[in-house]
């Protein structure tokens, strides 16, 4: 959901990173050379940043109609 601030496995700081190589991902750079220019070495890092789903945006959208349909049921 939301990226972790450092590796699980060597504790290295990463969720600094997360944005860029996202942004450049999606503008169609490779993956490993996003990270190599990053600086990000390790594959425990490498793959925290390769497997991240990021799915806060449709978590969100659950708590919203959770919150609409409570204030619907206190509003009567």
């Amino acid at each position: 959901m939301i990226i972790p601030v450092r590796c699980f496995t060597c504790g290295k700081l990463i969720g600094d990173k997360w944005e860029e190589f996202a942004r450049r991902v999606k503008a169609g750079e490779e993956p490993g050379d996003v990270l190599d220019s990053l600086g990000i070495k390790r594959y425990c890092c490498r793959s925290m940043l390769l497997s991240h789903v990021d799915i806060i945006d449709e978590v969100l959208r659950f708590y919203e109609v959770a919150e609409k349909r409570r204030e619907a049921r206190n509003h009567y």
